[in-house]
């Protein structure tokens, strides 16, 4: 198990607030609560990385949106802080497919996401460089997206987010169609930039249960209840937060190898049904 005193719990960073939300009279959402807090570790830069799973249809899509500021729910709120309202460029927001503008260099990709910012020109500039420093890309400042592999694709569509927001990135399905190896420079990735500022927040939607074991501190399990006769009540909520400091898994190396990782990873898969 992890030890206590080796982080603390600060303040809340964003918070979400029964969030309900309806579709043509069908209840996809109803009563979403989370909280994400700014955990901190002695000597240590530490950001935070959540995972969001669940089954298939059971409205991570729309939670998604909803979080990204890009569809504002029936009832509830999402908020950032103790008080600001969640809206479109609040957070920033990195598709499945890391859409780039394909007639741009790596470098006009990052400084679009900085004047749209409101960055002047030399301080975008000045940004991108900087960013592109951090994510060991120097040398592709010149390259087309099309030039790029996926892996550097998608460094760079969270380059372009972190020019437009400075701690908060909502990925979707970060790891569809990666082998095993590209899955592990993905998390990998993901930490770096992660532990690179306390504030710095992912929250990764995605299928894939043992990357986020792999990669996150936070669980989310979204799922709907069910009556007595094991019907789907209609309405998702977060059905389960799991704590991967308090469970000893985050901030390991090669945690999978261990039977903590293997228990977690048996306990979501058999609740996955019934959600």
């Amino acid at each position: 198990m992890a030890d206590k005193e080796d982080y603390s719990i600060q303040e809340t960073l964003l918070k979400i607030d029964n969030v309900c939300v309806n579709y043509d009279g069908v209840v996809i959402l109803k009563d979403v609560c989370a909280e994400i807090k700014n955990i901190t570790r002695p000597g240590k830069k530490q950001g935070q990385i959540v995972g969001l799973l669940g089954p298939s249809g059971v409205g991570k899509t729309t939670l998604f949106r909803v979080l990204a500021g890009l569809m504002r729910a029936d009832s509830g709120q999402v908020v950032i802080g103790d008080s600001v309202p969640m809206t479109k460029g609040c957070v920033g927001v990195v598709a499945q497919q890391y859409p780039l503008f394909a007639h741009r260099t790596v470098l006009g990709n990052l400084m679009v996401g900085g004047r749209q910012a409101g960055l002047s020109k030399s301080d975008s500039l000045s940004k991108s460089m900087e960013l592109l420093k951090r994510f060991d890309m120097e040398d592709c400042a010149n390259k087309y997206p099309i030039q790029l592999s996926g892996g550097q694709r998608q460094r760079i569509a969270i380059g372009q987010q972190f020019m437009c927001n400075e701690y908060f990135i909502l990925m979707d399905e970060p790891f569809s169609g990666l082998d095993l190896v590209a899955v592990s420079k993905v998390s990998n990735f993901i930490k770096e930039v992660a532990e690179s500022d306390d504030l710095n927040t992912f929250i990764l939607v995605t299928h894939d249960v043992a990357a986020a074991i792999e990669v996150c501190d936070t669980i989310w399990l979204l799922g709907r209840d069910r009556d007595t006769d094991g019907k789907v009540i209609p309405g998702a909520h977060i059905q389960a937060t799991y704590n991967l400091i308090e469970r000893g898994l985050a901030w390991k190396e090669q945690v999978s190898a261990t039977p903590a990782f293997l228990a977690l990873l048996k306990e979501i898969h058999d609740i996955f049904p019934r959600l």
